[in-house]
């Protein structure tokens, strides 16, 4: 009898992410709905009940920031999903009507846009080979990575534009 311990095997562990391309934009709508109807609230309370500018600000800065993380949301599925500058444009800006963002979603489940995984590996297509495709493999199998560059880079350009001052001025 051999007592000695099989061989390690190595092998490459796969990351999976938890949740599709589909539920992220999903989610990211959803929200961006939701915080359009706590801006809208503080705008009520604001102007029609004069209760102050507290709602405003809440709302306004909540907003502000689902706003841009849909906006970064969309953009990442819509170059998973393979969409045009245009549809990723459209998504992007179905963010400024208040809850477009929710039949604009549907729309794209009717034409069947949010449908797939994530492309976490290459395939014989020749678009694969690009550099976008190739970074977003990358990061995509990375997702600790990922989503610490979504939040710097939502910290960053929230950070920036605060600075810059809200819309209308103060």
């Amino acid at each position: 009898m051999n007592s000695s311990p099989a061989p390690l095997e190595v092998t490459r562990r796969t990351r999976h992410i938890p949740f599709s391309p589909r539920a992220l934009y999903r989610t990211m709508a959803v929200a961006e709905a939701v915080t359009w109807t706590l801006l809208i609230a503080g705008m009520v309370l604001k102007y029609a009940l004069q209760a102050g500018g507290l709602g405003v600000q809440v709302g306004g800065f909540l907003h502000g920031l689902v706003f841009l993380a849909y906006a970064m949301a969309a953009v990442f599925v819509g170059v998973n999903q393979r969409w045009s500058a245009r549809l990723m444009g459209a998504a992007v800006v179905s963010a400024v009507v208040p809850y477009a963002t929710i039949p604009f979603g549907r729309w794209l489940e009717r034409r069947q846009r949010l449908d797939g995984p994530w492309r976490t590996t290459g395939t014989d297509d020749p678009r694969d080979r690009g550099v976008l495709d190739t970074l977003l493999r990358w990061v995509l199998n990375r997702p600790v990575l990922l989503v610490v560059l979504f939040v710097v880079g939502l910290t960053i350009v929230m950070a920036t534009l605060l600075v810059i001052g809200p819309p209308g001025g103060r």
